[in-house]
């Protein structure tokens, strides 16, 4: 599995957001993107999550093209993403939120109801199984009955991971998982970061705290003002001339 973005542009109106961005995401791989605060990271995870329609360029799944796909057709072809700011359902459990993310892989419809009750219930079992199975990979299981409201705010981060992953992704996208995590939860996070990766799904890691980023991507794509400005390794990226500028400033002559 590929995810492709070719040549993506966002504009609104005079501003551009993004400029002309390429990239490349392969199956189980942890790949950064980072860069200075507006410089177009959480624009590109709305365009390719279809939030954003682009107004140049274009992006694949392998070679299909998701470009002028709604969200939950893209979530169908297994991308997914969590979002900067929480949204998770305060008033539903742990395992519901989980369940919410199963949806879109179940088949039953209202008629199974009165037609094959015994269809709903199978499936609502596999569905629990499942929900089950996710939360007790993220440390999750003894808050299943918990409401999402009453959660420290580093489990409902954790919770939140949870009910993408339930969507069944082949591409995980996090913006910004780490953030308001104290060291001990940022430790739990990369470690689920890579128990993620390890079942073949790749995750593209928005992230200002840079200790996270260096330790868990082999491969970082920088951002700056809408463009990409850089491509590579951690060592790569530390050492390149125009991400310090964009961070620091351009030195003084």
């Amino acid at each position: 599995m590929k995810l492709t973005i070719s040549n993506v542009s966002m504009r609104f109106g005079g501003v551009v957001a993004l400029n002309n961005v390429s990239m490349t995401i392969n199956k189980g791989e942890i790949m950064g993107l980072i860069g200075p605060n507006g410089s177009g990271k959480s624009t590109l995870f709305n365009v390719i999550t279809g939030f954003y329609r682009a107004t140049a360029g274009d992006f694949y799944i392998n070679e299909e093209k998701m470009t002028s796909m709604r969200p939950h057709q893209i979530t169908d072809h297994g991308l997914t993403r969590t979002f900067q700011n929480l949204n998770l359902f305060k008033n539903m459990t742990v395992l519901e939120n989980t369940l919410v993310g199963l949806h879109c892989r179940t088949s039953s419809e209202l008629r199974h109801f009165f037609v094959n009750p015994r269809k709903i219930q199978k499936e609502e079992a596999s569905s629990r199984q499942t929900a089950l199975s996710i939360l007790k990979d993220l440390g999750l299981d003894s808050y299943i009955n918990e409401l999402a409201r009453n959660l420290p705010y580093g489990i409902q981060k954790r919770l939140e991971i949870a009910r993408a992953l339930a969507t069944s992704p082949y591409f995980l996208l996090l913006d910004e998982p780490a953030a308001g995590l104290n060291m001990v939860e940022t430790k739990a996070l990369q470690e689920n970061i890579k128990k993620i990766v390890d079942k073949g799904i790749a995750v593209l890691l928005v992230e200002h705290n840079m200790r996270l980023v260096m330790n868990i991507c082999k491969r970082i794509n920088v951002l700056n003002n809408g463009e990409k400005i850089a491509e590579g390794s951690p060592d790569e990226i530390t050492n390149d001339p125009l991400v310090v500028e964009a961070y620091l400033g351009k030195r003084r002559q």
